[in-house]
């Protein structure tokens, strides 16, 4: 009769913790979601001086209310679960775990509570509470886009490191320390700076050939940033053109979409 009761509760709390179909498991997630929005928003005020200096014994007691609160929850999934270590091994068990492990770290290291914004991983779960489950096919396309374009990204990344180099070192030669190039990795990294398009300004060249030289360089920036867009952008189209080939019409009410292992029409219903 123990046994029984224990396999209920086990069910019942399976089905609010790991099941967003439900009302109570959607409540369960919504709250879920507003409680680590909450922990985050602690974290950020704790680290402003004037806050922490007013309100630190308040953030304290939060921040390990909201701790004891989630370590809890990551209990209860292990005790719910018929596989605990799978779960446990899992990307959310992994993320479940690490998010409480900051509070108590702190208590030996100083600081440690800072990494509390791992946390912020665990708001994923916001694509299973608000039905976004379809938009991670999306993402499936750009992640096989970054695959399959990893290789020229990667040539491309070692041609800008040699243009850093070299430049760099030229305009080394041509400005000098006098003019803040102290060193070939100090040019190199304002080479990097103004290729990037960033440009700091804590560094400058002075003389006309340096600034040609720069002016030379910014304009090739604009390629820095075409380059990987136009390779990733090639590849998600190419991408996207494979997963429309595949897909299946209906002969009956002519609709298209249906993926290619489908064996009925997903709006009538027919045979495909």
């Amino acid at each position: 009769m123990i046994e029984g009761s224990e396999e209920g509760w086990k069910k019942k709390w399976y089905h609010v913790i790991f099941e967003s179909d439900t009302k109570a498991g959607r409540r369960f997630d919504v709250l879920l979601l507003f409680a680590i929005l909450g922990s985050l928003l602690v974290i950020m005020l704790e680290s402003v001086p004037r806050f922490n200096e007013q309100y630190r014994p308040i953030f304290i007691i939060l921040e390990w209310f909201f701790t004891v609160l989630f370590s809890v929850e990551y209990i209860i999934r292990l005790m719910i679960v018929k596989r605990p270590f799978s779960y446990a091994s899992s990307f959310y068990g992994v993320i479940d775990l690490v998010s409480v492990l900051p509070s108590y770290l702190a208590i030996f290291l100083g600081g440690a509570q800072y990494f509390i914004v791992i946390r912020s991983l665990r708001l994923l779960r916001v694509f299973r509470v608000l039905k976004m489950v379809r938009f991670i096919g999306e993402a499936n396309v750009l992640s096989s886009a970054l695959r399959a374009s990893r290789h020229k990204i990667a040539v491309f990344l070692i041609a800008v490191r040699h243009i850093n180099f070299i430049m760099g070192t030229v305009m080394y030669m041509v400005e000098g320390p006098e003019n803040g190039f102290k060193s070939i990795p100090v040019a190199i990294y304002w080479c990097i700076v103004t290729l990037t398009t960033v440009g700091y300004g804590d560094i400058s060249p002075n003389t006309p050939l340096g600034q040609l030289i720069a002016s030379i360089i910014m304009i090739l920036g604009y390629g820095v940033i075409a380059v990987p867009t136009g390779i990733v952008t090639s590849e998600i189209n190419r991408s996207q053109n494979q997963q429309n080939s595949q897909q299946k019409r209906c002969s009956t009410c002519e609709r298209e979409g249906m993926k290619a292992d489908a064996e009925y029409c997903q709006y009538c219903g027919e045979s495909l």
